[in-house]
Order: C-alpha cells, then sequence, then structure tokens
C-alpha cells in the first residue's frame, strides 16, 4: 500500500483529500507542525507528497527544497496560486508536478497514479544495476544519479526520464513531443513551458559536473544529447 503524505494547512481540504484517497486505498499522513514538516515526511516513511504552498513558518517552495535534499519520490503541489512563475518556481525547487485549486479530484487520482507508476513501477530484476553511458558521464536510472569521474548530482524522477532519452540518442535530436510522452502520461495538462523548466535544470546539474554543453537546442526540433568521444564529455 502506498503512503501520501500530505502538507495542507486547511483542515477542510486536508480532510477531505485524506478521505478521497483513503477511498481509493492509500495510507494517509499529514503534517501537523508546520514548522517540522521535513521531519515528519521522514518519519512517515512515505512515497508521495501533496503540498500547497502558502503555509505558516515557511512556503512550500522551502519544504520542497528540503525534502528534496533527502528524497527523490513524487512532489505534487497543490495550490491556489495558478501564475505561470509559482509554476515554474515550483518545478525549480524540485516539484515533479503542479495542480491549482479548485481542482477536480479525479485529475488528482490519476497523476498521484501516474506519478506512482513512474517513480515505483515494476521493472525486470537484472543482477546488475541498469546504466546508461556517454562518454565518462554514467546515468543510474534506478537510483535518479547522475555521476563523471567520481562527482555526482541527484536527479528527480522526471530530471532521469529526461536525461535517460536524451542520453540514450546520443547525438540525434529527440522531440519535444516524444520527451513529454515520456515524461507525463497526459500531456494535456502541461505547460508547454513546463519542458524547458526541466531542461533548464539538467543542464544546470550537468555544468556542475563539468558538462556545460551536454543538452543542446535544436530549434523547430528538439533537444540532442552532444555525442562525445569514449572517456571524454
Amino acid at each position: 500500500m502506498y503512503k501520501i503524505f500530505i502538507v495542507e494547512d486547511d483542515p477542510k481540504i486536508a480532510g477531505l483529500l485524506r478521505s478521497y484517497l483513503v477511498k481509493y486505498g492509500y495510507e494517509v499522513d499529514e503534517a501537523e507542525d508546520f514548522g517540522r514538516v521535513l521531519d515528519a515526511f521522514l518519519a512517515s516513511g512515505a512515497h508521495l507528497i501533496l503540498l500547497d504552498v502558502n503555509l505558516p513558518s515557511y512556503d512550500g517552495f522551502y519544504w520542497c527544497r528540503q525534502i528534496r535534499a533527502h528524497s527523490v519520490c513524487p512532489i505534487l503541489f497543490i495550490s491556489a496560486r495558478d501564475s505561470q512563475m509559482d509554476q515554474v518556481m515550483a518545478l525549480e525547487n524540485g516539484a515533479d508536478d503542479y495542480i491549482t485549486k479548485p481542482y477536480d479530484m479525479e485529475i488528482v487520482l490519476a497523476k498521484i497514479r501516474s506519478h506512482l507508476r513512474r517513480a515505483y513501477g515494476s521493472y525486470a530484476q537484472t543482477q546488475e544495476e541498469r546504466t546508461v553511458q556517454c562518454g565518462s558521464l554514467v546515468l543510474y536510472p534506478e537510483r535518479y544519479v547522475v555521476s563523471v569521474d567520481g562527482r555526482s548530482a541527484e536527479l528527480t524522477q522526471k530530471e532521469s526520464v529526461l536525461l535517460e532519452a536524451l542520453m540514450e540518442k546520443q547525438g540525434r535530436v529527440v522531440g519535444r513531443e516524444r520527451l513529454l510522452d515520456l515524461m507525463w502520461e497526459d500531456q494535456h495538462f502541461i505547460d508547454d513551458n513546463t519542458l524547458n523548466v526541466y531542461i533548464t535544470r539538467v543542464r544546470k546539474k550537468l555544468k556542475e559536473l563539468g558538462c556545460p554543453q551536454a543538452v543542446d537546442t535544436v530549434r523547430g526540433a528538439g533537444y540532442r544529447f552532444g555525442a562525445a568521444p569514449p572517456g571524454q564529455v
């Protein structure tokens, strides 16, 4: 049974979310002390987080950063703040999705199911960990980690999916529609700028590892992971 951790300071909204999720077979835990959200999440062992933006003490963006430093579990914002900047900030701080209030509970449930499938779906059991390698850059898709020459960086689940798709087609263009299909089951609810945000985040992490030109934009077509000679990036 998957456990959902709700961070919502409106008791009525939190209660409605809890009731609906329990009805569909999920275990639910809630933050009670909004100054200790990270501690409560870590103690809960939750598989996914529903997180509001407007919270007492610290906002949801702050807690998203704190949680992301310890976990790669899916983080879905649910907020009445519906500006594009708020959505971009959520993604920049490590969130995987953003749902605006008022929302349809069926959509919330569908997104939860989708993110849980992608984060915890069953994979073929192998004795060796699966890796994707381009030169000295190595991606570990099952751990959401990318490394080069002994340095490593943690990725979110969607960043890992994005980078894997690009690395597997090294030197070839991967279209935007293909990337959107891989990262989200239903593109209808995805803002056009969302993929750009993830590309920026992946580029930033690769740059910090010494790979500043790894992902090229091919205008009107998509993105390409730059070809690198063996042993180099």
